[in-house]
């Protein structure tokens, strides 16, 4: 495939991927298990910072590997192909479908807030909402690139409105007199759950590195389009979400996926509040977009290094489009099968879940080649080394132990659904020696 991607365009995925629905409705989940607004708005910063750390521990890994395959070329060249493939199988099957079906799930339920929708299916809008962002995809990266640029500049302005009318607001402050929290082992299990929650309207970051062979200059288009989209990512998440609390009643926003759509109507009257709904659509119709485009590579470059069954089909590229149409259509037909049966929030929680435990081998495996490979030519290293690392590993631990034990259920299936790769990866390889 041609690197025709710029700097602009790696940012817009990184940022166009993060911003999504997680923006808008996750201070629903948030709100409902913190119990108060104060942890509910410094959850966030909290999650950018741990993602920020994150970001910067595997921009050098990015740097330094700058190829097809992203965070799985990571792993193999650390830990070798047995890991990596795991990571990769956990992408195919979990990740990419599990994030584009619960964003269509949210797509769906935002439309219908709107009137002349609120007949409509769930279920029907959100599989015709994935065909036609599978329309877009099938037609080239170009194209979704340019939808992806587009879609980052029309999702920002109803979250630059919302936030910069909420500082100017005369209306009375809802967050005066609200009580601070007080960190008791109750509040501190329920401030776990509530950074699960949160960790997924910052994900999507790391899928950025499926797109290596696409970019322009890679090893330093990379490390920039992580570290600088995730930071101006945190500062929004923040401003938005103290918008929210700043200017609708703490009763309204408890457990309401609605309070986007609240807060903009209490801001700028129901004609304001359609407009900034459509915003809000748009929003994550480019999140989607955004993991069709990187996720689609996944099963592709599996493919491509003949580490799947039937590999030369999802190898294949289209011949007008040059893109992985049929690995686009296997991740279609994972998603439709979660749309039915799961929901935005388990949905979620799970791929955030089985994500961290990787992030945790990669945050270490950065030390790993500190270690046994000094000389390694590093285009790009992690300032103030080692702290960023130490501190994303810090926090993936609290978030995957956290998740063990609060949600047990939702960690075993995830981990289950991982390891159906084992199998599959020993049948390829006794496949592969037979040839």
């Amino acid at each position: 495939m041609k690197r025709q991607l710029t700097l602009f365009a790696a940012l817009a995925t990184v940022m166009g991927t993060m911003i999504g629905g997680g923006a808008f409705f996750k201070i629903a989940s948030v709100s409902a298990v913190t119990h108060n607004a104060w942890l509910s708005i410094i959850v966030w910063p909290l999650a950018g910072f741990i993602t920020l750390m994150a970001g910067l521990s595997v921009a050098e890994l990015a740097a330094i590997f700058p190829e097809d395959g992203g965070p799985v070329k990571y792993l193999q060249e650390i830990y070798g192909p047995k890991i990596a493939f795991l990571f990769g199988w956990s992408l195919i099957i979990i990740y990419y479908p599990a994030n584009i079906a619960a964003l269509a799930i949210v797509f769906a339920t935002q439309l219908k807030q709107i009137p002349s929708f609120s007949n409509f299916s769930t279920t029907g809008v959100a599989l015709a909402l994935m065909a036609v962002v599978l329309l877009v995809n099938w037609l080239g990266s170009k194209l979704s690139s340019e939808v992806q640029k587009l879609a980052l500049i029309i999702k920002l302005l109803p979250i630059a409105a919302i936030i910069i009318f909420a500082i100017f607001s005369s209306s009375h402050n809802q967050l005066t007199g609200t009580s601070l929290p007080y960190l008791n082992s109750a509040s501190s299990t329920a401030f776990g759950q509530a950074l699960l929650a949160v960790l997924f309207a910052y994900d999507g970051w790391l899928s950025i590195g499926n797109l290596a062979g696409e970019i322009k200059n890679p090893a330093k288009t990379l490390s920039r389009a992580i570290t600088w989209g995730v930071f101006g990512v945190t500062i929004i998440y923040t401003l938005l979400n103290w918008s929210y609390l700043r200017i609708t009643p703490w009763s309204k926003i408890v457990g309401n996926q609605g309070a986007a759509l609240l807060t903009a109507q209490r801001l700028f009257g129901n004609l304001g509040g359609l407009i900034i709904s459509i915003g809000i659509l748009v929003s994550v119709f480019g999140s989607i977009n955004g993991h069709l485009m990187v996720g689609s590579r996944m099963p592709y470059i599996l493919g491509k290094q003949n580490k799947l069954p039937a590999a030369n089909f999802f190898a294949k590229l289209n011949r007008k489009t040059i893109v992985p149409t049929n690995s686009m259509l296997f991740e279609c037909a994972i998603a439709a099968i979660m749309i039915f049966s799961g929901t935005f929030d388990s949905l979620t929680d799970m791929l955030v879940y089985v994500s961290w435990i990787f992030s945790i081998l990669l945050f270490i495996g950065v030390f790993i080649l500190r270690q046994k490979q000094p000389g390694l030519m590093r285009p790009y290293k992690i300032p103030l080394f080692p702290w960023p690392p130490i501190l994303a590993i810090i926090g993936a631990l609290f978030i995957v132990i956290n998740t063990t034990l609060t949600q047990p259920v939702l960690a075993v299936i995830g981990i289950l659904l991982t390891l159906t790769g084992w199998p599959v990866y020993l049948w390829v390889e006794k496949s592969t020696l037979k040839k």
